[in-house]
């Protein structure tokens, strides 16, 4: 079985080609998930996670760098030993890196987890693994990895740019919840455009959205963000986007929350942060803990399976 401690130790000494080796190795796992369509009981379409509605799942948010609260969130949900005997599914919503001082450490964590427990781990990709073309300041990781791995750095970070793009991007429970980073695709119009918006992308917005897009309270349609790259979006467009996807509720992260998690458009959103260090300041940070067999629950539900810590 996979040690906590263990896991954290091989992340703080790993070397730049132990480090590579991780990168290089997920990225193959997640091809093969493309080209057979399938991990376990998890399908895959393309770039769109369809999870079955069995068992136990832990949601993490933005972690950005901070291996305490990662630590602390894989021990208080007891996900390692539940992953191991296939009792839980592990699902991660992106930003692992950036702002925190341990980026390359939260990478390697969850990297690792990845590689030892494939059908149990879910990355998805946050707008800090987004595509080149969609930049972000600061950009935190480059000058993070040059410090750990010195003049090696460079060609981790290039090799990581390239496993962002293999990351998938959004994951569904049918008929009950849709997970992304950011928000809903306001211009989508199928479940295939959700599925393929990394294949589109610059084309469509599509991926652009569902990395970067925000909630807002009191508007109707989308405006652009003040983040610059994606869009504010009321409740219109979330009604609309969750229809179409045949789910109740969307779960996502991108937003520091006071409280570690808030809701957004009268129940029909959750939002979870899941690191509570500077440059955030929020007081609290939490994760989620649900039950995948479940009936369709609204976030003000969920938020009583929320773990705030």
């Amino acid at each position: 079985m996979t040690s906590l401690d263990g896991l954290l130790e091989r992340a703080k000494f790993s070397t730049a080609r132990e480090m590579l080796a991780l990168v290089k190795e997920v990225e193959s796992i997640l091809d093969r998930e493309r080209h057979q369509g399938k991990q376990g009981e998890t399908t895959i379409e393309e770039g769109l996670v369809h999870m079955p509605s069995s068992g136990a799942l832990v949601v993490v948010g933005d972690i950005h760098g901070d291996l305490e609260s990662l630590a602390h969130v894989l021990k208080a949900s007891n996900a390692l030993e539940e992953i191991e005997r296939r009792e839980k599914t592990l699902l991660f919503l992106g930003d692992y890196g950036d702002r925190g001082a341990w980026s390359p450490e939260v990478y390697a964590v969850v990297l690792s987890l990845k590689i030892a427990h494939p059908k149990s781990v879910i990355l998805l990709r946050g707008n800090h693994e987004g595509p080149r073309d969609i930049p972000f300041v600061p950009n935190d990781l480059p000058c993070q990895l040059r410090d750990r791995f010195h003049d090696q750095g460079h060609c981790v970070y290039i090799e990581m740019q390239e496993l962002f793009e293999h990351i998938h991007h959004a994951a569904i429970l049918d008929g009950k919840y849709l997970f992304v980073h950011g928000g809903v695709p306001s211009l989508a119009g199928s479940t295939e455009d959700v599925a393929k918006a990394n294949l589109t992308h610059p084309l469509t917005i599509h991926l652009e959205e569902m990395l970067w897009n925000d909630p807002q309270e009191h508007m109707t349609g989308t405006t652009p963000s003040s983040r610059g790259a994606g869009k504010f979006f009321g409740a219109d467009v979330t009604s609309r986007v969750l229809k179409l996807m045949n789910v109740k509720t969307l779960i996502r992260a991108h937003e520091p929350c006071q409280d570690g998690f808030s809701i957004s458009h009268s129940g029909m959103i959750l939002t979870l942060f899941s690191r509570k260090r500077p440059p955030y300041g929020n007081l609290n940070a939490a994760y989620l803990d649900m039950d995948l067999a479940g009936i369709a629950l609204s976030a003000c539900e969920l938020s009583k399976s929320a773990i705030m810590f």
